[in-house]
């Protein structure tokens, strides 16, 4: 009986989203993102906020923008959202545990979309990068560089999961298959600054020998040039990233004795998934997930990058 009523209420929801959003009536959209605890994490919502800010100008969405510290704070919040009358939610947690509130609100006639991370909830809809992707042009990057015989410093992050896995699979199956030669020595560090400067001293201290530098991180990286530049050291000759910092745009810029590069992984895709959601309420037909392929920033093309409003990320 339960499941009836759960199925009827679905209906009636559906049926009477679906002729305001057609009359030209903005669609409700309710988009929570998580606290930042990351300046990739920032730049979600400053670019979530101002996609939104333009959709609602033109006369599409009306939105609620919400943060969160965990995934019971941001379950609330997908409750709350539904009260309001959302049509469509657009998420990035950063947990697990948000299976059975996503697949509530897809059961009561919500679109759903998800950034960058898998949630199991029939219907579900998913926009994400590509991360194997990202190691492939890394490992690509750096042989061009170097050469296919010299030494790298490979930097997993073990606590991201499958993000780092991706990252490392792509970039060392592709030495693998161009440069078996290359001697890849791998050391564990995370996705800041901080870290980056802080690990990558002690690595120079360690290696008198460095030819280039496979980061997976643009934030890691801004540590690992400052700890470049403060033990003085001439030998490394390329060093990638992965993300889309604006600051670390600057310093591809800035940069003439190293070749640095990032593999966009970036907080504007959050801007996909509001496309996604409309197109999905306006009964078009959309992929269930949408990948956004990597592209390579790098001295070439980084001025096309730049974005000098942007300081958050």
């Amino acid at each position: 009986m339960k499941k009836i009523l759960a199925l009827a209420l679905a209906l009636m929801m559906c049926l009477a989203m679906a002729p305001a959003f057609a009359d030209g009536a903005p669609a409700k959209v309710a988009i929570l993102v998580p606290a930042v605890t990351h300046g990739w994490v920032g730049g979600i919502t400053y670019q979530a906020d101002a996609y939104a800010k333009e959709l609602e100008a033109a006369g599409k969405i009306e939105y609620r923008l919400t943060t969160s510290s965990n995934a019971e704070e941001m379950t609330a919040q997908i409750d709350e959202a539904i009260q309001w009358g959302a049509q469509a939610l657009v998420i990035a947690p950063q947990w697990t545990g948000m299976e059975l509130p996503v697949q509530n609100a897809i059961d009561q006639g919500l679109v759903v979309v998800a950034f960058d991370m898998d949630i199991d909830a029939e219907g579900i809809l998913k926009v994400t990068g590509d991360n194997k992707s990202m190691g492939v042009a890394g490992a690509k990057f750096i042989v061009d560089k170097v050469g296919p015989e010299a030494t790298v410093i490979a930097l997993p992050v073990p606590t991201s999961g499958s993000v780092s896995e991706l990252r490392m699979a792509g970039f060392n199956e592709t030495v693998a298959e161009i440069a078996p030669n290359l001697k890849v020595i791998e050391y564990a560090t995370k996705f800041t600054r901080e870290d980056g400067l802080k690990d990558f001293a002690d690595i120079l201290a360690a290696n008198p020998q460095i030819d280039a530098v496979y980061s997976l991180d643009d934030e890691t990286s801004i540590g690992v040039l400052q700890a470049i530049a403060d033990a003085g050291r001439t030998d490394i000759k390329a060093i990638t990233g992965g993300g889309g910092c604006q600051e670390y745009f600057g310093l591809i810029a800035e940069n003439k004795d190293i070749a640095v590069s990032s593999s966009l992984y970036s907080p504007l895709m959050i801007r996909d998934c509001l496309d996604v959601a409309l197109a999905k309420l306006a009964g078009e037909d959309v992929q269930a997930v949408t990948v956004i392929p990597s592209q390579i920033v790098d001295a070439s093309n980084v001025e096309e990058y730049l974005d000098p409003s942007n300081t958050i990320y």
